[in-house]
């Protein structure tokens, strides 16, 4: 194999780092039993465990705190109309009154943001009823993980600018289209078919239809991963690989 080519590199002070994940649309529980959607992209998963970076403030993070219960909804890249309709757009009460020194909110207010109390009126996504939790899932996005609040952990705490945390939340049940998953297999995805919605440095992109080359680590088998994520509904003692999607 011939060398990669090696570009010269310059030092430069990026304003934000996002180089590229998926978008997930976040619903909770309000406090009056409504429903509410945040965008992010702050988002990461090891094994059944996701972390989400958030504003301590946001009104997703005060109901995901206060109900310990969430929906973790990946919008596909047919889903930016969406996806832009919820980008300035808050469930805080608060947000017209925001002063100077109230962190995220006062930068939302400043930036155009409005508080919109019916988020799905407002975007035109479609609620439908979870199974093991209140929040209601998406019904266009073709990925759903139902998903339990697990810890609290304040980031930043060497810098003077605070008010951002990292909460983990675990997987519960998991619920996906029809046409992304895998011929064959009851609990696989099929990244050929599945094609998520991209935010990098602001932007929205898809993925290229086709593999760029071949990876040597899927050549693991998934189910090797069982141990670390959800057992199979009814068969955790008994070592079945295949049931269906939990």
């Amino acid at each position: 194999m011939a060398p990669l080519p090696i570009a010269p590199s310059q030092t430069i002070s990026p304003p934000i780092f996002y180089w590229g994940t998926p978008v997930v649309l976040i619903t909770t529980e309000n406090e009056d039993g409504t429903s509410n959607i945040a965008p992010m992209s702050s988002a990461w998963w090891l094994g059944n465990r996701c972390m989400l970076g958030l504003g301590a403030i946001s009104q997703t993070t005060i109901n995901l705190i206060r109900t310990k219960q969430c929906v973790l909804n990946l919008a596909s890249e047919n889903m930016a109309g969406a996806v832009n309709a919820l980008a300035r757009t808050t469930g805080s009460k608060d947000l017209p009154t925001a002063a100077e020194g109230t962190g995220y909110l006062y930068f939302k207010r400043m930036n155009g943001y409005k508080y919109v109390p019916d988020k799905f009126g407002h975007s035109g996504l479609t609620p439908t009823d979870s199974e093991l939790i209140r929040p209601p899932r998406i019904a266009e996005c073709p990925a759903q993980m139902e998903a339990e609040l697990k810890g609290v952990y304040e980031m930043m705490q060497d810098a003077e600018k605070k008010g951002f945390i990292a909460l983990e939340v675990k997987v519960l049940r998991t619920h996906v289209h029809e046409n992304i998953r895998m011929s064959g297999h009851a609990n696989r995805i099929d990244p050929d078919k599945w094609h998520p919605l991209i935010m990098s440095f602001q932007e929205l992109y898809g993925l290229a239809s086709k593999k760029t080359s071949e990876s040597i680590l899927a050549k693991i088998n998934e189910e090797g991963y069982r141990s670390f994520s959800n057992p199979v509904d009814g068969e955790a003692e008994t070592g079945e690989e295949e049931d269906k999607f939990v």
